[in-house]
């Protein structure tokens, strides 16, 4: 394999950061709700962010399945939006330095980069590093957001009770990242936000505000959320307002509540789609519905209607 360490570029004028967190919010995998990239956003514009290391995208990127926006001005190109994946040194609401990693997810040489961030963080002195996810599920808008939890060690997540038993899924860059952590005995953890899936295509702020709670929680960093509770609600309201107009509609989400609290009360089973109760229909059933629904009554021009 080629020297990792040339895939980036590191400052030299690095003040000590202590044992630093690093957050991995990296683009290009599920997102549900958005909820990463509201997540991120919400760091970056909250909190002052120094670009400390560069990675080489020309090496890691495919251009032509993720083509950059130019922009055409009358007679001349005016602008290349060109595709940047760095490492951040921003401090929290305390002033505690931690570490962010932005950018699309690689889509060549997996193995070669995952050396690379293990590598510079590990020369930067890395304590833990979190990674971050929103996956749609069949759970209620109603209901309080929660999050799948998951880490190389169970100390680190202790506290969370898995919602999943054994699945497999398709991988990324991050996850492989925090499995390769875990073969070299070092510590790192992932929360995926539930998202319900009859809105997983629109932004849920609700999402993103759980995943920030959650990093909170498990490193000690005071992470700004000023404004996510607010933008949570107002989706909410709309969803509301949306499924009050028919009873079809309304049954359906009600279903779901009753799914959903019937699981929170036996969480022994370890399995949110599992176990039925009485004659509700499956998971499956219930989100195409209500999402049809949802569809259905979309207006034209109305961008902030949420859709499934």
């Amino acid at each position: 394999m080629l020297d990792p360490h040339e895939l980036y570029e590191l400052s030299d004028d690095l003040p000590d950061l202590g044992q630093p967190v690093l957050i991995q919010a990296l683009t290009g995998f599920v997102d549900a709700g958005n909820a990463t990239r509201l997540a991120r956003e919400q760091l970056l514009t909250s909190l002052e962010a120094r670009p400390i290391a560069r990675f080489d995208v020309d090496q890691l990127f495919d251009y032509r399945s993720r083509r950059p926006v130019m922009t055409f001005v009358e007679d001349h190109w005016a602008d290349y939006d060109a595709p940047a994946l760095e490492l951040h040194l921003m401090r929290d609401d305390d002033e505690t330095p931690f570490l962010l990693l932005t950018g699309p997810e690689p889509d060549l040489q997996w193995e070669r980069f995952v050396a690379a961030v293990a590598g510079l963080s590990a020369r930067l002195g890395v304590r833990l590093t979190v990674g971050l996810n929103s996956i749609p599920m069949a759970v209620p808008h109603t209901r309080p957001s929660g999050v799948t939890a998951h880490a190389t060690r169970p100390e680190l997540i202790s506290g969370y009770e898995p919602w999943l038993q054994k699945v497999q899924v398709p991988a990324s860059v991050g996850h492989l990242l925090e499995y390769r952590l875990g073969e070299q005995g070092r510590d790192a953890l992932g929360f995926a936000a539930h998202v319900p899936h009859y809105v997983a295509q629109t932004e849920y702020p609700a999402a993103a505000d759980a995943l920030l709670s959650a990093v909170s929680r498990s490193t000690g960093l005071l992470l700004p959320r000023d404004g996510l509770g607010a933008a949570a609600e107002v989706v909410r309201v709309e969803i509301d307002r949306q499924v009050a107009q028919t009873e079809e509609a309304a049954t359906l989400v009600q279903a779901l509540e009753e799914q959903y609290d019937t699981f929170a009360r036996g969480r022994g089973e370890k399995n949110l789609l599992a176990q039925e109760t009485g004659p509700l229909p499956t998971a499956d059933e219930l989100g195409a519905e209500l999402e049809r629904f949802l569809a259905e009554q979309t207006r034209p021009g109305d961008t902030d209607t949420p859709r499934g």
